[in-house]
């Protein structure tokens, strides 16, 4: 390579580093920026000096959200929403992609066109109420856990991995006498932890995130999902402060000081994100793995 070729290259590679280095500076820049708010005072907030550093660091925006005890219980219910919900989700799609996976399986494209069916068209929000309230699970988890048992999208992703394994290994469990679950625990499974790990951090995120259909069907305060109870905190919150500064002059000025519903959002943010954010890293190589083997066929 001549001394041209050589430079042209590391400039490429130059600019490609600096390319790079700017959009992962666009991606944090929002999430530091938000930390950076979460600890500083209502002063700082409030005057806009916040930018990337906290300024006149304090937690009492945490503390506001933490001290009444409600976010812990609201976390410990998201807890226990994200684990069931993550299981039973794993299992129905492994029991549904298996057999569907399988050419020989009889009505084999029927079903395929029907849950592909389920892609395009949906029931729409009324029906699933009256459906959930129909079955009598309203203001219980299964109401978010039956309709969401199955992500369509999920399906095909662990399906076409299904497809890829080489047939030869079924075969010869099968010749040496092994039955279809035998086949599936002992040999399917095992190899497919990459798809499992990479739809199960799917699963869990979504779970995490549950919002609306909380906000639709869960109707006791002690069962609210950690979204649902920090915007009901964050709103409260700030109403306080609004009716504080409107009947004290004083004692609303000094509430001001400690507290801005900005800040309040900002620690809810993070509060929101934290759990996800530290599983993550450790568990990124299996979305790439698992996504990349499940969607490519052939």
């Amino acid at each position: 390579m001549s001394g041209t070729q050589s430079f042209t290259v590391k400039l490429i590679f130059g600019l490609v580093y600096v390319l790079l280095a700017v959009l992962a500076m666009m991606t944090l820049f929002p999430f530091i920026h938000v930390l950076a708010t979460s600890m500083s005072s209502s002063r700082a907030i409030m005057s806009g000096e916040v930018f990337l550093w906290p300024k006149e660091i304090t937690f009492i925006s945490f503390s506001n959200l933490i001290d009444d005890g409600q976010l812990f219980n609201a976390m410990k219910n998201t807890l226990l929403i994200t684990v069931v919900g993550t299981a039973l989700n794993i299992v129905a799609t492994i029991i549904a992609a298996y057999p569907l996976s399988r050419k020989r399986l009889k009505g084999r494209n029927l079903i395929l066109m029907i849950i592909t069916f389920t892609m395009l068209f949906g029931g729409g929000l009324i029906p699933n109420y009256i459906l959930i309230k129909t079955l009598g699970i309203m203001n219980t988890y299964w109401a978010l856990w039956l309709p969401g048992l199955l992500s369509t999208y999920n399906f095909f992703v662990m399906k076409t991995f299904f497809e890829n394994l080489p047939a030869e290994l079924e075969e010869s469990a099968a010749i040496d006498g092994a039955n279809d679950l035998v086949i599936i625990w002992k040999i399917i499974l095992p190899l497919s932890m990459p798809i499992i790990a990479a739809l199960t951090l799917f699963y869990a995120v979504s779970w995490w995130n549950s919002y609306m259909n909380v906000l639709m069907f869960i109707t006791s305060s002690g069962k609210l999902s950690l979204m649902v109870k920090l915007l009901q905190m964050i709103d409260t919150t700030s109403l306080n402060l609004l009716n504080s500064n409107a009947t004290s002059g004083g004692e609303g000025a000094t509430m001001q000081n400690l507290v801005t519903p900005e800040g309040i959002r900002a620690a809810a943010i993070i509060i929101s994100v934290m759990p996800i954010l530290c599983i993550y890293p450790f568990l990124q190589k299996y979305f790439v793995k698992g996504v990349l083997i499940g969607s490519i066929k052939g």
